[in-house]
């Protein structure tokens, strides 16, 4: 006899039509369309129509915050509270030039706070983490749980990536979302992001919340409703969260790409390092040790006194990684000259981050292999003056037949006047709970 199916207590076809007709779900409903889509219950095709109502018609503080505990529920929690040590956790929506978690982990770990970075890697135009630190000979981002409870304890800070039980409705989710062209929505980030910080178990989270062309959200009002609503749903779990909005117009710092990135935050621990990134980790910093109750620390001296550098080579030792490694180097070089004199105005973000991608720094799609030599030197910034023929950008690879299309994407990057341009701060403001 065939077995008959469990009856399900809603039906997803209605659910998409009360999201269609922009009413709220109930809690009850959501709950049992997160876990039922990663039964297998709701059929893919039914879950992207869902996803597209919620672009369409947004979601409440409520349904926001039913999500998300929704997708925490599908799987483990982590706990942190008997590590001898706050720990405060940092996440950033990604950029060009993103290179901050590298410098900022050793150097909390420095000052007793322990981070537990969960990463990931890069796709498209935003460089991924894990792949920066993947250029360290012997380097491995995959830890078990004791593992990570034990580089924390010991050393105070672990950057790899999430294990498969943290979150798995999310990664389901996501991956559905990638390809249906419903990622740019502010409650799907939002519930994605914190679903999985929550589950982390950290005592604090900071936030760092990007603007600007080389952004997931270009807008700054798109960008402070995902901030806002990144704080409320920590807040409604109980958990310290903080985000800065940072300007991601130009690419931070000089490096893009990989193992160029890892060189750069090597300068940072070394107390050198470009102005831009030294800033915004101090800022990332100060916000962590406020959370973990030290807010009278000044984190800048760790920098300069060789303790964040110590706390670098130990991090990278424990995961396999050899701190006094050469990395690798690319075999082709270009360098793209500015065409006449002016005054840079902007530097573009995307189109830099672009034209690493294109040399190989980056990724189409998830699984893709990267060039870790590939990448691009930054050599102007924006109130620069220049003459015809000065360097502008040095771009990096292993492949003549990628070096032509990153080319093309650098040569527009860059736009030159002839006056200085508006002053930009790197930090335009501060949500907290």
């Amino acid at each position: 006899m065939e077995q008959q199916r469990a009856v399900e207590p809603f039906d997803v076809v209605d659910l998409i039509t009360t999201k269609r007709f922009g009413r709220a779900l109930e809690r009850e409903e959501i709950a049992w369309v997160v876990d039922a889509f990663t039964r297998g219950v709701v059929a893919a095709e039914q879950m992207s129509a869902l996803f597209m109502a919620i672009v369409i018609q947004g979601m409440e503080r409520d349904e926001i915050t039913a999500m998300t505990e929704a997708m925490i529920a599908s799987g483990e929690r982590m706990d942190f509270t008997k590590l001898g040590r706050p720990a405060i956790d940092k996440h950033s929506t990604g950029g060009v030039g993103d290179k901050i978690t590298l410098p900022l982990v050793p150097l909390m770990a420095s000052l007793g706070v322990a981070v537990p970075q969960l990463s990931g890697r890069g796709l498209g135009h935003t460089g991924g983490t894990l792949d920066k630190l993947e250029s360290i000979p012997g380097w491995r981002a995959s830890l078990s749980n004791d593992e990570m409870i034990a580089m924390l304890t010991d050393i105070g800070g672990v950057i790899c990536a999430a294990g498969s039980g943290l979150a798995p409705a999310d990664r389901k989710m996501y991956a559905l979302r990638d390809v249906t062209g419903t990622v740019a929505a502010v409650p799907l980030i939002a519930s994605s992001i914190m679903s999985k910080k929550i589950a982390e178990g950290a005592g604090g989270l900071v936030l760092d919340v990007k603007f600007g062309s080389g952004a997931f959200l270009p807008a700054v009002a798109d960008a402070r409703e995902l901030a806002t609503t990144m704080v409320q749903l920590g807040a409604d779990s109980g958990l310290q969260t903080v985000a800065l909005l940072t300007d991601m117009d130009a690419p931070l710092g000089r490096a893009v790409g990989n193992a160029n990135e890892v060189r750069e935050s090597v300068e940072v621990l070394a107390g050198g390092g470009p102005r831009d990134v030294v800033e915004l980790t101090l800022a990332l910093a100060r916000e962590m040790l406020a959370l973990a109750g030290k807010a009278d620390v000044d984190p800048e001296p760790a920098l300069s006194d060789g303790r964040a550098m110590d706390a670098w080579r130990r991090l990278i030792a424990a995961q396999g990684g050899d701190p006094d490694a050469s990395l690798p180097e690319a075999n082709e070089h270009e360098t793209v000259r500015a065409e006449r004199d002016g005054t840079v105005q902007r530097v573009d973000a995307r189109a830099v981050g672009v034209g690493a991608w294109r040399l190989g720094a980056g990724r189409a799609r998830p699984g893709d292999p990267v060039d870790h030599a590939a990448g691009v030197e930054v050599l102007v910034r924006p109130g620069d003056r220049v003459r015809a023929g000065d360097p502008l950008f040095i771009a990096a690879c292993d492949s003549a037949g990628r070096m032509a299309r990153g080319l093309d994407s650098l040569r527009s990057a860059v736009q030159l006047g002839d006056s200085a341009p508006p002053t930009r701060q790197l930090i335009a403001g501060r949500i907290a709970g």
